[in-house]
């Protein structure tokens, strides 16, 4: 037998999003860890450096080998990322401690660079830029990357799984509850596509999303790099070299002219409002499918092995459900706080962004810890026809609608009023409804068209309406 390692980092993490949950978050490290964050400042360094070389502004135009070098200098390994942490906090050989991580990452890139042909253009490297001007490039390549390889499609295989059972069950009635009472019926696949259909509004959106960056220097004016090249045009360079970090990609930056030292980071709160309603959908539907569960009307597969209560062995509990839903509230708790903190800065600038920024990653991975949770409690539920079949044939009353509705076409009298007085607040039958309708004025014609009513088939549009292509 191995022995267990009782120093696992996992075992020892303060959040569980990179402990417990490690195995769900694992592909969001690659954008949004610390690690991810010294990598893509350095991706903006070095192309920040090739954008100045290749306009020939003050620098000379590197080789093709200089330039394959700069950009695998931006690859910052595992150890090369806990050497800009060291020159960060205690520095690293003669590389003095800077106690700030944008100066660490550009020196680390000097360091590198410094016994190479590049060394005589080591002081281009962050040329007239301030920390902001790579963050928030970096934190926009970063979330762009995690939502568009990851969030984006984990949600989509949750639209594809809302799909399909609302197309398996799109004619399977069910009663409806409306303020938790009996209500006129529906079936379980159009309430399945409601939520598909709510879910792909919002992935829509997430979709179309741009972040706007920006690249202006210190008061957002560019002070320094008009001071120094006063004949350059420097919006034309911005645009073009935002253009050059998109290279097709649908999640786009956008430049942002007018800003203060900090991009004002709406587009950050416009995506975590966007992914906050994204989750909403998920947490509403989490807490129905929870529901339907207690009911019976939705079964759940039991794993082998698998343990459902430490105290009674027959449960199977449905906690991917539940841990959706607990994910998923804290997930929006900090999307809410990121929306309503990151666009308001005192003045030009405080930094009290830069520590919230850093917490991008938590808000991503409970989400997709609770993606994951749920899409593992679809693919284990079922439908029980047999159990909703007979909670509905339970409830006849439910076409007390119908006929009042039907009556009204015909012009009778206060039909409303009469079905009141059958049905609310009393326990009634389909023949008591019969014998109702069989001692109304009517003609006979209309009492067989009224007594064709069932809850089984009193469900309007409903199957059709889950079977369409509405999304």
């Amino acid at each position: 037998m191995m022995p267990m390692d009782t120093n696992s980092g996992s075992l020892n993490a303060i959040s569980p999003v990179d402990g417990r949950y490690r195995k769900y978050t694992e592909p969001l490290a690659r954008f949004l860890s610390h690690a991810a964050l010294i990598r893509h400042r350095a991706h903006v360094e070095v192309e920040y450096l090739l954008a100045l070389s290749a306009a020939r502004i003050g620098i000379r135009r590197f080789s093709a080998k200089e330039v394959k070098a700069l950009r695998a200098a931006a690859e910052v390994s595992a150890k090369g990322a806990a050497i800009v942490d060291a020159i960060e906090w205690k520095g690293y050989g003669k590389v003095p401690a800077t106690h700030h991580d944008l100066k660490a990452v550009e020196y680390f890139l000097k360091m590198k660079l410094a016994r190479t042909s590049l060394k005589d253009s080591l002081e281009w490297i962050h040329f007239a830029l301030t920390s902001e001007d790579v963050n928030n490039i970096a934190y926009g390549l970063m979330l762009r990357g995690a939502l568009g390889e990851v969030l984006l499609p984990a949600l989509e295989e949750i639209h594809s799984a809302l799909r399909r059972l609302a197309k398996e069950n799109r004619n399977v009635a069910m009663l409806a509850r409306t303020h938790g009472q009996p209500a006129s019926p529906t079936t379980f696949g159009k309430e399945f596509a409601v939520c598909a259909s709510r879910l792909a509004r919002q992935i829509d959106g997430l979709r179309a999303h741009h972040f706007l960056v920006k690249l202006n220097g210190a008061s957002g004016n560019y002070n320094a790099h008009v001071a120094a090249f006063p004949k350059v045009n420097w919006v034309a360079f911005t645009k073009k070299f935002v253009a050059g970090l998109n290279k097709g990609r649908k999640l786009v930056l956008e430049p942002n002219f007018l800003t203060t030292q900090i991009e004002p980071h709406d587009t950050y709160a416009e995506l975590f409002d966007n992914l906050r309603r994204a989750n909403a959908v998920l947490l509403d539907f989490a807490q129905d499918v929870w529901r339907y569960i207690s009911d019976g009307w939705i079964g759940q597969r039991a794993v082998k092995g698998e343990v459902g209560s430490s105290a009674m062995p027959h449960k199977v509990n449905p906690i991917q459900f539940e841990n959706a839903e607990g994910n998923l509230g804290l997930a929006n708790a900090l999307c809410e706080f990121f929306s309503r903190k990151l666009p308001i800065s005192r003045l030009q600038r405080d930094l009290s962004d830069s520590t919230a920024e850093r917490n991008f990653g938590a808000a991503f991975g409970h989400s997709l810890v609770a993606y994951r949770y749920l899409l593992e409690g679809l693919r284990r539920v079922a439908v029980h026809r047999g159990a909703v079949s007979g909670a509905l044939a339970a409830h006849p009353e439910v076409v007390a609608e119908a006929i009042q509705t039907i009556l009204r076409r015909e012009g009778a009298a206060m039909p409303y009023e009469k079905l009141k007085a059958l049905t609310r607040g009393r326990e009634v039958t389909l023949k008591s409804i019969h014998q109702f309708i069989d001692s109304l004025d009517i003609t006979p014609k209309l009492k067989k068209e009224l007594k064709k009513i069932t809850p089984g088939n009193y469900t309007g549009l409903a199957e059709k309406l889950a079977r369409s292509n509405h999304k």
